[in-house]
């Protein structure tokens, strides 16, 4: 069975892209990150999701991205709340974390380099999260062109680095419906930017309005 490296924040989209990598038939390191977000709590989330579904280890890395701050994520800048869809769509929001995906995947390249692994699964999605430029397609495709430049592994022929992107193009609702057939518990999962104090969603951030919204359409229950 091959190796993959496979980023886990414990929300949706990263569990079912786990869950998706398992299907495979990858054997698979889950790699979560505590950069110094205010919804930390998805770090258990992730340990949870890791656990469930089978993964051969999972590492979480600890970096403070929150010293540079530059996002509601990282600072006291408020988390946008009750956007429409419309809204959601236009421009850069202030979630997004600077460089947050390309420093993800230097850590998964180094840690696959390692594995002697050929594989990286990321859930990244361009058709919610339109407004992120490092979860475009033509992002994910540079980073894999510089990825077999960047190692010794690479140049030395060895392994050939492939960036796996199966959600990119999908609807909120396909995934919900492809995590629902792959059977990922959702009450494993965490998507909220601004949880309350004792972990609950807050309902009406963008993460959660967009999870809401997938499940409806999809007509499945978000336990």
């Amino acid at each position: 069975m091959p190796k993959a490296v496979c980023l886990l924040s414990g929300g949706l989209d990263s569990s079912t892209c786990l869950a998706i990598a398992l299907r495979e038939g990858y054997r698979c390191y889950a790699l979560s990150f505590d950069y110094g977000q205010r919804h930390k709590v998805e770090l258990e989330a992730a340990a949870r999701v890791a656990a469930r579904l089978g993964a051969e280890h999972h590492l979480v890395m600890h970096i403070s991205l929150d010293a540079f701050g530059g996002s509601a994520l990282t600072s006291s800048l408020a988390v946008p709340k009750a956007r429409s869809t419309a809204e959601m769509a236009h421009g850069i929001p202030i979630t997004y974390v600077p460089a947050r995906n390309t420093i993800f995947l230097s850590f998964a390249l180094a840690w696959a380099e390692v594995l002697e692994a050929c594989d990286i699964f990321i859930g990244v999605n361009a058709l919610d999260y339109s407004g992120y430029p490092d979860c475009r397609p033509e992002y994910i495709e540079a980073y894999q062109r510089m990825a077999n430049l960047a190692t010794k592994a690479g140049v030395e022929g060895r392994t050939r680095i492939r960036i796996h992107t199966p959600l990119i193009e999908w609807s909120k609702a396909r995934i919900v419906l492809e995590a629902r057939d792959l059977g990922l518990d959702f009450s494993l999962t965490h998507s909220c930017y601004d949880p309350l104090a004792e972990g609950r969603p807050c309902g009406q951030c963008d993460a959660c309005l967009l999870r809401r919204k997938g499940f409806e359409e999809a007509g499945v229950e978000d336990r």
